[in-house]
């Protein structure tokens, strides 16, 4: 089994900012205690410092031919700087716009010109020797989603789908992982402590207790890009599908939700601020009102979980399993393949770990 897992990204904006800085925080450190966020220091032999950056994509024309360790700072980022990067040695290539950038997003993403031409990414990845390509696309990114995971299939390599575009979930695209004896996971990463695993242990606190749920909402407001993409509400199907449905599924009867972004305010920067709102019914037909508010750094509320992620792929790739992770995409992806509660999703990722679960 060899140590080093080779990775490529897609999207090098605040959620890849974060991740590469976490990589060289505790990377370098040579820790082998706990490290916050991580479902284990050592995963399978693997530690963070196996993981290598060795390709990266981007339409951003102030990111597109600089080292990626500069990259990840440039504007629009506005994810903390916590961490000093090295110079990695790898130059940030031009990939396909397709459908990458909104329209009320090209001057502030800083989208290339005709002048740029994109580069083969199936060669580029190929090239590179990736192993593993994270999937960071804007919300909405439909077509160049589907892109990237043929590229994948193309050059034979693993698929690690952060956002609410449905590869894992889709068993047309699954079968064609299987069929190129390749594993995907996914779709639409979970944060560490974000609002939807907060909004799922909550309304699964009140389900196990015998509460009727009648009511819940999930309102979102932030300041980074993700948010800004998100002012185009034609690209928030599927964002809206999968939040919703981390929810809903963990309950037989069906109940009035609304979940999703609500509103992006720029001088909040990374910070992501949720409400939470649920209403039920308890034993004497008394009612019950969760309040609540979170207030969380944005990108590097996911980082350590891609981190978990890489790792279970990689352990994936060793054992030469195909198509759909079950375990890992249901503990760390909002709209996996099959959907459980978290306590059985985090037993799901324990037994393959050990080898008890193909998947």
């Amino acid at each position: 089994m060899g140590k080093e897992i080779r990775v490529a990204i897609v999207g090098l904006g605040n959620c890849a900012s974060a991740l590469i800085q976490g990589l060289q925080y505790y990377g370098n450190t040579g820790r082998d205690d706990h490290i916050p966020g991580l479902m284990h220091t050592e995963l399978a032999g693997y530690k963070i410092s196996d993981i290598e950056v060795v390709a990266a994509f981007e339409v951003n024309k102030f990111k597109i031919g600089r080292d990626v360790s500069e990259a990840i700072f440039a504007d629009p980022n506005v994810c903390e700087h916590f961490a000093d990067v090295e110079r990695l040695g790898v130059e940030v290539q031009p990939g396909p716009i397709l459908d990458g950038v909104a329209p009320h997003m090209f001057n502030s993403f800083h989208a290339y010109d005709d002048g740029v031409k994109p580069v083969d990414v199936v060669k580029t990845l190929r090239d590179s020797g990736a192993e593993i390509l994270i999937n960071y696309l804007p919300v909405g990114s439909k077509e160049a989603t589907r892109f990237y995971a043929q590229a994948c299939l193309d050059a034979r390599c693993a698929f690690v789908n952060c956002i609410p575009e449905f590869i894992a979930s889709d068993p047309t695209w699954a079968d064609k992982f299987v069929e190129r004896k390749l594993p995907v996971a996914g779709d639409d990463i979970k944060s560490q402590v974000g609002a939807t695993i907060v909004h799922r242990a909550l309304v699964n606190l009140m389900l196990e207790r015998g509460v009727k749920v009648e009511e819940t909402y999930q309102l979102n407001i932030g300041g980074n890009t993700d948010f800004q993409n998100m002012l185009d509400e034609g690209r928030l199907e599927s964002k809206r599908i999968s939040k919703t449905a981390a929810v809903t599924s963990l309950s037989d009867y069906s109940f009035p939700t609304r979940i999703g972004p609500s509103d992006y305010v720029s001088f909040l920067g990374d910070k992501k601020i949720c409400y939470l709102y649920i209403k039920g019914r308890k034993f004497g037909d008394r009612p019950i009102t969760i309040d609540l508010k979170l207030s969380v750094d944005d990108s590097p509320n996911s980082a350590g979980v891609v981190i978990d992620v890489v790792r279970a792929t990689k352990l994936a790739l060793d054992r030469g399993v195909a198509g759909p992770l079950e375990s890992i995409s249901s503990y760390s992806f909002k709209h996996p393949p099959v959907n459980v509660p978290d306590d059985v999703a985090k037993l799901w990722v324990e037994d393959f770990i050990e080898g008890k679960r193909e998947r």
